[in-house]
């Protein structure tokens, strides 16, 4: 009979090799992404976004047939257990489909709707992330924690915009502008997922974005959770997958962080 903790173990290891597949995949076919649709004016999705996806649900519905699935790119599974898997095939598609090798695979396991295993490989980095809820975080096997920045001005950022910032006025560009003359510098690489592993290892001090998909936030906001930085809503509430929005630094700057979200929220218009 399987122990708790070997089961913890298989589903990591399946997720590994999941994403690593893909990535490897990916990285094989970099600047040659097949077909590009456009899912809106600026929002991308490749053939290679499809491909990779197959691979990691067959991959996971191999290993467990009876566990959810929901994915970036429309794969939709309803299974008996408790377990659901959300999935982003590529995360930085824009990035990928331009050959900027900034992107991920990222795979996440959630049980009971709350995350408890993360995944996030870089194949042109050759970085794989990982982390489990109780156990901590690491890149490529070694422990990772968050960075000990203790002020906003001393510290570099990282956000993402929405895919309609053309017509949505809630574009996140007041709040790219706010933080830009406060904070030490602003980098926005196109992969959220990136963006908080980065936080996770020291790399970024802090990051907010709104508008996500539940397969952009799971893993990586596990990933800072366990490197022991702090994830909110964009008010210093409690984070939840589907508030699509996440607030997440190494702690000690988040209050401040947090509340510049706060006074461009109360001067908004309604």
């Amino acid at each position: 009979m399987e122990t708790s903790e070997t089961m913890s173990e298989r589903y990591r290891s399946v997720a590994v090799a999941a994403a690593t597949r893909a990535g490897k995949l990916l990285l094989e076919k970099r600047g040659k992404p097949g077909e590009v649709i456009k899912k809106g004016e600026v929002d991308l999705v490749t053939e290679m976004d499809r491909r990779a996806e197959t691979l990691i649900v067959d991959t996971l519905r191999s290993a467990f047939p009876d566990h959810s699935i929901l994915a970036e790119e429309g794969t939709r599974v309803e299974g008996p257990a408790p377990f659901r898997w959300l999935i982003d095939p590529i995360d930085g598609t824009t990035n990928y489909a331009h050959g900027f090798p900034v992107f991920c695979v990222a795979v996440a396991l959630e049980r009971d709707g709350i995350p408890v295993l993360g995944v996030a490989y870089d194949p042109s980095r050759e970085e794989l992330f990982t982390a489990e809820r109780g156990r901590g975080a690491s890149l490529n096997g070694d422990p990772i924690r968050v960075s000990d920045s203790a002020s906003l001005n001393d510290s570099l950022l990282a956000t993402g915009f929405p895919y309609d910032i053309r017509v949505n006025p809630h574009n996140n560009l007041a709040e790219y502008a706010a933080f830009s003359l406060c904070c030490r510098a602003v980098r926005r690489l196109g992969s959220a997922v990136l963006d908080l592993c980065y936080v996770a290892a020291g790399r970024l001090d802090g990051y907010w974005e709104f508008r996500l998909g539940p397969w952009d936030l799971a893993a990586g906001a596990l990933m800072v959770e366990e490197a022991g930085g702090a994830v909110t809503d964009l008010l210093g509430g409690p984070f939840a997958l589907d508030k699509l929005q996440i607030v997440a630094s190494n702690g000690r700057i988040h209050r401040e962080m947090v509340a510049v979200l706060a006074e461009l929220s109360r001067r908004a218009p309604a």
